[in-house]
This record gives structure tokens, sequence and C-alpha cells, in this order.
């Protein structure tokens, strides 16, 4: 594996895949050559969730390359430095995760949030989730938060949700000017 070259490799699956898409290929399982597709999982990454990436940047402008890089490379060297390398076989089921309306301390998305990260983080989302939807980017955005910046939190307060809690909230309050 070339670490040094992972940004370029990684930036040339994306504009291909940009291209496929707009193309009108659909389907992650498409998307990826053999080399690719191994390029991912040697780093922590899903054809899914690059495909994701690529699907909502075509439709909706957002999420962009340096967002999909900043929050892949969080997950790469967690998955290469705590993981070493490994996944854990298991994907999360979004129907167990708190409801998109639930909150704490008064925010809404934040509950179910705190498991998707988590999840993200560990590799264990499952196809059908997408860290950075358009859900989470509207969190994101009310609370003044960079995605990249909650995964490296998340990663920072382990299994204790307080510190992430604890920082949403002043964000959210720095967010409107409290």
């Amino acid at each position: 594996m070339n670490h040094f070259t992972f940004t370029q490799q990684f930036r040339e699956i994306y504009e291909r895949g940009l291209a496929l898409y707009a193309k009108g290929q659909r389907g992650a399982e498409t998307y990826f050559s053999p080399e690719e597709t191994a390029f991912l999982t040697a780093n922590g990454i899903t054809a899914q969730h690059l495909y994701d990436y690529v699907e909502d940047q075509h439709n909706e402008g957002v999420p962009g390359y340096d967002t999909a890089l900043s929050i892949e490379l969080i997950r790469r060297d967690y998955f290469l430095n705590v993981q070493q390398g490994q996944w854990t076989g298991k994907k999360e089921d979004p129907e167990t995760w708190p409801a998109k309306t639930e909150a704490v301390a008064g925010i809404v998305w934040l509950p179910r949030i705190l498991r998707k990260v988590r999840a993200k983080l560990r590799g264990e989302l499952p196809d059908s989730a997408m860290f950075c939807c358009g859900g989470d980017r509207r969190f994101f955005r009310a609370n003044n938060i960079h995605p990249s910046e909650f995964i490296n939190l998340a990663w920072r307060a382990g299994d204790d949700d307080q510190p992430i809690i604890d920082f949403v909230v002043a964000r959210a309050k720095s967010a409107k000017g409290e």
C-alpha cells in the first residue's frame, strides 16, 4: 500500500465515480474495478460510502470532495491504527437507532448521529446509511460543526457521549450567537 499517494488515488476514484454518475450509471457495485475496490477496502472505505458521496454531490452539490476526503482520512487513520487494518465484520442496524426526531440537551438528531458516527468510525455503517447524509448535513450546519470535526471528536470521546454532547451544545449556542 502506498500511503503517500492515498489522497491522489482517492481523488481519482471519486472523480471517476462522479463521471459515471453523470453518465447515468447507478449502483456502487457497478462503479469500481477490482483494484479500486481493493484499494478502498484496504483503506477502511466501502464502495457504497464513496458512491453515496458521489450521488449526493451530483444531485445536491454537497458534501464535496474535500469533505468526503476529510471524513475518510479520519476513518482510514482509525482503521489502520486502531483496528490494525481489520474490519470488525459487524454492521449496525439503523432500525435500532434513536428516531430522527429524538433530542438530547434540546438538540434534535443528536442521539441518532451519536450512534451513526461511531458506526462510521468503526466501519460498521450499513450500506443503507450514509454518514454526512442530508439529515446529518442539516444537523452540522445548524450547529456549526464540520463533519470531519465530529467524527474526530467521536474518536477522542470513545464510548462517552457527554464530551460530544457538551461540544455540540456549546457549538449550537455559538451558532445562535448566544
